[in-house]
């Protein structure tokens, strides 16, 4: 019988990571211990936070992360925009 594989919850994930940062003299094998999880699983949870980052990690304020997004989202819909129209020429073509 296969064993069930046990999910964490984002949150759990993030709060295990900031105990890791701030583990103080404690390993990170002591602190995954404690809190019931493989080492090679909070090592990997690290990894991932560190490579997707945060607001926080740039030093922006919510909004200031916010106005960068809009500005972000703004310029993909365009992008997409002018995609959208040059597949219609090219089927326009087609015909």
């Amino acid at each position: 019988m296969k064993k069930k594989r046990k999910r964490y919850t984002d949150e759990f994930k993030a709060e295990a990571v900031r105990a890791v940062e701030t583990r103080g003299n404690r390993t990170v094998a002591e602190v995954a211990e404690s809190l019931g999880v493989p080492e090679h699983m909070l090592h990997a949870w690290k990894s991932k936070a560190k490579a997707t980052g945060s607001a926080n990690d740039r030093g922006e304020s919510p909004e200031e992360e916010l106005r960068r997004l809009r500005r972000e989202n703004a310029e993909l819909k365009k992008d997409r925009d002018v995609l959208v129209k040059s597949i219609a020429v090219f089927v326009k073509e087609r015909k």
